[in-house]
């Protein structure tokens, strides 16, 4: 677990380095870790999301994902790239290029469905995609029940006609996937919350044919949050994923890294 220490100071200490806080109570409201929240980003913010899991199988996988408003909150442009390792190998997966509608945005109540095309940028010959191009949607939903906690709720698909298993043989491959996250806003700065994620997706066994696996984690955490006088706002997070049902006996660290600032003037 020496791999823990770097990151760990990373996450911690970086924010010092970067400059001198702001004392202006701004509130988090980035993703959660495995769940999207619903609010795009604001006009002229751009927000920089970095994500790192490892299983205690020794597997892992990195996510670097851009989110960038079109103009106004209405609509937004992100890609995502990864990067993993498994039991064959290790390298970049495929790359999401995503699209979000701000459909509804209320004091209490937000709805941002997003659509995405998935770019077979990884090798699915060891693992790492699915070799073919694919589809996927997703729609968040948050609920503000008070000053002190919010829901956020997912539910999705993904699509990929002629996806390959190691073999290249194709078959048509579905996915869908359902969340939800718990959010206590202890402070401002400082929230624990606690996700819950079901997923269900088909593996090309052969030619034409798919066998459909499931997974189900919870996964309790912590972000906090440090703000500099020039709009910079950095939000650390931790929590330890734990398999349960078709995932039992899986376990797990992540770790959550975002950098959100504006790039132009009002």
């Amino acid at each position: 677990m020496s791999w823990l220490i770097p990151l760990v100071a990373f996450f911690l200490f970086v924010p010092v380095a970067l400059g001198q806080q702001s004392s202006a109570p701004k509130t988090i409201s980035d993703n959660s870790f495995l769940i999207e929240e619903a609010y795009n980003q604001e006009a002229g913010v751009v927000q920089h999301i970095n994500t790192f899991t490892r299983g205690s199988d020794g597997n892992w996988v990195y996510t670097f994902t851009q989110e960038w408003p079109i103009k106004s909150m209405k609509h937004q442009f992100s890609f995502t790239i990864t990067a993993l390792r498994n039991d064959e190998a290790k390298g970049l997966g495929d790359t999401a290029i995503n699209y979000r509608y701000q459909l509804v945005n209320m004091k209490r109540v937000a709805v941002a469905p997003r659509i995405s095309l998935l770019l077979p940028t990884g090798n699915s010959r060891q693992g790492l995609g699915f070799g073919e191009v694919g589809f996927q949607t997703n729609w968040p939903l948050s609920i503000t029940h008070s000053s002190k906690f919010v829901t956020h709720w997912n539910a999705g698909a993904t699509v990929v006609p002629r996806a390959k298993n190691e073999l290249s043989e194709k078959a048509f491959s579905t996915g869908f996937n359902l969340g939800q996250s718990t959010i206590w806003l202890a402070t401002n700065r400082f929230n624990v919350l606690v996700e819950t994620v079901w997923n269900s997706f088909e593996l090309v066994i052969r030619q034409h044919q798919t066998e459909k696996q499931y997974s189900a984690i919870v996964n309790p955490g912590i972000r906090w949050a440090h703000n500099f006088a020039s709009g910079l706002q950095i939000v650390p997070g931790v929590s330890f994923p734990i398999g349960f049902g078709p995932s039992n006996g899986s376990r797990g660290v992540f770790f959550y890294l975002s950098f959100e600032h504006p790039f132009k003037k009002e």
